[in-house]
């Protein structure tokens, strides 16, 4: 049992909809004493919270969300996408906390896409490059904690799918291209590598990936956290046919066997006195005794599963 009043906060699958995601609604029930959801407007994203009385002795929630997906592709031979708000974009462009975008963040970049102009070549440098580089690595414990100019400083670039899709978006905002994280969560198996998928429990599914915005096209989505762990997860060897077609399919191509979050950095979730978090992926508790970590299962447990409606 709680010890004193406790909240916790899940993100919900993002409520602006795509052409490739759709959120059709959430029900929820427990032993809270309230709950319900906030809308951040400026972070673009839906929360979930719930609240328990001091005392109560076997604190439960049940949320089921409904949510419509589609394969995701970018077109180059399309141009006249809609134009993003210049507001989006200018935040898109910021520094944070764990993403520094001078230093070596920026002369990394600019070295990397030499005198590459065209903003949409410019971002498939960054993603080879970043590709070529990175490596994943899912026993790193300190999620959300590493700086990716300190990464880049110390020549070892291990990470998982956050660190190395916030890798590729501090690179693309160093130079001028507005990018972001999309932080989301793994629901089926894949059609891609079984690597790629996930399916009975996914309460350890989470993965992000990135998008960047060039005028005329819009948004373009990448995965270069998936084609690392494909070489890492399916043993992959650099002259692999398999790897070659997984890098230039992953560059513009979301399997949305996947659905996303929200974008949002640096969140301070509403109702906390803990600290602001790098980004919003995991439920998150928090008591009188301060914020539960995450990852560590001793201290509460979740499960998720998924249902294909089709």
């Amino acid at each position: 049992p709680f010890k004193s009043k406790a909240r916790i906060w899940l993100p919900l699958a993002q409520y602006k909809d795509t052409l490739w995601e759709r959120s059709l609604g959430h029900n929820w029930q427990g032993n809270f004493a309230s709950a319900g959801i906030y809308r951040d407007p400026v972070a673009e994203m839906e929360v979930f919270y719930a609240d328990w009385a001091e005392g109560v002795a076997n604190p439960q929630l049940q949320i089921i969300s409904q949510v419509a997906t589609q394969d995701r592709h970018f077109d180059i031979t399309r141009r006249g996408a809609v134009a993003e708000r210049t507001e989006v974009l200018r935040r898109c462009l910021q520094s944070t906390d764990f993403v520094p975008i001078d230093g070596i963040v920026l002369s990394t970049a600019v070295h990397v896409i030499g005198r590459i102009k065209d903003p949409v070549a410019q971002g498939k440098a960054i993603f080879d490059w970043v590709v070529e580089n990175a490596m994943f690595d899912p026993t790193i414990e300190s999620v959300g904690n590493v700086n990716i100019g300190s990464l880049l400083d110390s020549g070892n670039l291990n990470g998982r799918s956050a660190e190395i899709a916030l890798l590729f978006v501090g690179m693309c905002r160093s130079i001028g291209i507005p990018a972001r994280p999309v932080f989301g969560l793994r629901i089926d198996r894949s059609r891609l590598f079984g690597s790629l998928g996930e399916s009975g429990n996914l309460s350890a599914a989470q993965h992000c990936r990135a998008e960047f915005y060039t005028p005329g096209y819009g948004w373009i989505p990448v995965d270069p956290s998936d084609v690392r762990k494909a070489i890492r997860d399916e043993h992959l060897s650099n002259s692999d046919s398999k790897l070659t077609v997984l890098k230039k399919l992953l560059f513009g191509f979301w399997e949305m066997n996947w659905i996303s979050f929200n974008a949002a950095q640096d969140v301070s979730l509403r109702g906390s006195t803990g600290r602001t978090l790098p980004f919003l992926i995991y439920p998150e508790i928090e008591t009188g005794d301060g914020r539960f970590d995450s990852l560590n299962s001793s201290r509460f447990s979740y499960s998720v599963t998924a249902t294909r409606a089709d």
